[in-house]
């Protein structure tokens, strides 16, 4: 990649021309827009056979087309036929549609250039904000405006150093601490934890708190996002956590899952915000949903809702390895099965209607809210008596999707697909993005119950990374699609809002400075009032 610092002339010199600047310009945006278009969308239930780009060389479908920026071509990238058509037409630039990067045959080098990055960053949002509608209206959604720093925020700035803005850093073993790098590694992936902590919403300087585990957070992003690449040791947030959780402490294998519920509820207890009730902290705001859960009495048709809170959904698998067919092991057939109703024995359920005990009755869970992050555990460790020697692994394959719309399985979802004929296309209410996820990580576990490793694959932007403890290497969608998944995490496509109106965090931090200044007048008049006071004592 060339030089930020030196940008490439080349480039500068074709957008300054008023003829070729406007074709770059024009094809450049139209290309970012596609690509915008066809990642927004999800596969209706009914796919349809939709023609894929191809190579204008040797004709082949193009998952991943790179976009001659003078002319309609389009080409592979690994088998050179785009960087032989530069070549041979005399072309200066090509484009990756998915990533927007562009390459420069003269440089013969990818290179970046403000403009096309503006162009870039304005094409994509126009794109999404012609697709995306708000949930109580048909307006589209508030125009995105780019951050302009002012004054005061220029003179903080200057003198700051820039840090890397990707996070791939391994974490060395500490003694068999393979169950927390993974739950790290995801935690670092998930946007809504990056963006907290890196928007330094919890300082670990400024905070008093002992033991505390979101300054362990706080300090684990800061060496992930550092200059340096050597793998990072973790050794105060192992501490923390084993002061925080004893059944986690020393050095025996551990439970992944186990550990990742330890460290939410650490996190909720030590960050700002933290509450029993309609609790607003990092934490809930991005892992707290809701399950509804309904009791049909067979007999009189009463129901009766229970809602519950949830960080996440733990799904139970068939069989066996090698026993079921993997179309009873997917995430959708995991889910169905999550969902769907259950008969409830005779002395479980007395209904308060028939004020007797119901000999039928059913008992079906559905998600009542969605949270921002989906987290999905796998049952892949059985314990059929309290003998841990007995414990087994459930070493089945799973699939899952790179995307998924979780409409099915909500209490809204059911209602509205209950009311429809057998044999017609599910309409759900609302617009689709309530309720469409991305993967962004997958945490695996290899080998047997009493000696297995684990690992994770994590998503930055569309690239796709493996980590093995201190190891990272590249990797891809599908390499992670065919891993042996033991949680999963998606995000919502597009986060729930209020349009045009100032994010309750903002109007709590100024609420708190205003706090704050009060306090600090308070005191001051006390030391005031104090001095005073000594001065008149010695009259």
């Amino acid at each position: 990649m060339a030089n930020v610092a030196s940008p490439c002339s080349h480039i500068s010199a074709a957008l300054e021309d008023q003829t070729i600047g406007d074709v770059i310009a024009k094809k450049y945006t139209s290309v970012v827009s596609w690509n915008a278009h066809r990642s927004q969308a999800i596969r209706p239930p009914k796919r349809r056979k939709i023609a894929a780009p191809i190579c204008g060389t040797c004709s082949c479908p193009l998952s991943r087309p790179f976009a001659c920026l003078h002319c309609p071509y389009t080409g592979c990238w690994q088998d050179g036929h785009t960087v032989q058509h530069l070549k041979d037409t005399g072309h200066s630039f090509c484009t990756d549609a998915k990533t927007g990067y562009v390459f420069c045959s003269e440089c013969d080098d990818f290179i970046y250039d403000l403009k096309l990055d503006e162009m870039h960053l304005a094409a994509a949002v126009s794109a999404e904000e012609k697709q995306t509608k708000f949930q109580v209206s048909k307006k589209p959604r508030e125009t995105f405006k780019p951050w302009v720093p002012n004054s005061r925020e220029t003179s903080a700035l200057e003198g700051a150093e820039a840090i890397p803005c990707q996070g791939r850093r391994g974490l060395l073993n500490l003694g068999q601490t393979c169950f927390f790098n993974v739950v790290l590694q995801c935690f670092v992936h998930n946007p809504l934890l990056r963006n907290y902590f890196l928007s330094d919403k919890h300082n670990w300087k400024q905070c008093k708190t002992e033991n505390c585990t979101s300054c362990e957070m706080d300090k684990l992003f800061t060496e992930i996002y550092s200059d340096d690449a050597t793998p990072y040791g973790p050794i105060t947030f192992l501490a923390t956590t084993w002061k925080a959780s004893a059944e986690l402490s020393g050095y025996a294998q551990q439970d992944a899952h186990e550990f990742f519920i330890s460290a939410l509820n650490q996190i909720h207890l030590t960050t700002r915000g933290c509450t029993n009730v309609s609790c607003n902290c990092i934490i809930h705001s991005t892992f707290a949903g809701q399950l509804q859960s309904d009791v049909k009495c067979e007999r009189c048709g009463n129901v009766n809702s229970t809602i519950d809170p949830m960080l996440d959904i733990s799904l139970e698998l068939k069989g066996k390895g090698g026993e079921v067919a993997s179309a009873e092991n997917t995430l959708g057939a995991c889910l169905r099965r999550f969902t769907q109703p259950e008969k409830l024995g005779p002395k479980e359920y007395s209904c308060g209607k028939c004020s007797k005990a119901a000999h039928e009755a059913s008992k079906r869970l559905s998600i009542r809210k969605l949270p921002p992050v989906l987290s999905f555990q796998f049952k892949r460790f059985e314990h059929k008596t309290n003998d841990k020697s007995s414990a087994r692994k459930i070493d089945v394959a799973i699939r899952f999707p790179a995307s998924i719309n979780m409409a099915p399985y909500t209490t809204l979802g059911m209602k509205d697909w209950g009311k429809e004929n057998s044999g017609t296309v599910p309409s759900y209410p609302g617009p689709d993005m309530m309720y469409e996820y991305d993967l962004f990580a997958v945490i695996n576990h290899e080998g047997q119950i009493d000696n297995g490793h684990y690992t994770n694959f994590a998503r930055f932007q569309d690239e796709w990374y493996r980590f093995d403890d201190d190891k990272v290497t590249p990797s891809s969608l599908g390499a992670c699609l065919n891993s042996a998944a033991y949680m999963c995490f998606y995000v919502k496509r597009h986060l729930d809002y209020k349009p045009y109106m100032t994010p309750s965090y903002v109007l709590t931090r100024e609420n708190e400075a205003m706090r704050e200044k009060e306090l600090e007048k308070e005191k001051e008049a006390a030391r005031e009032k104090e001095l005073e006071d000594a001065l008149l004592a010695t009259v």
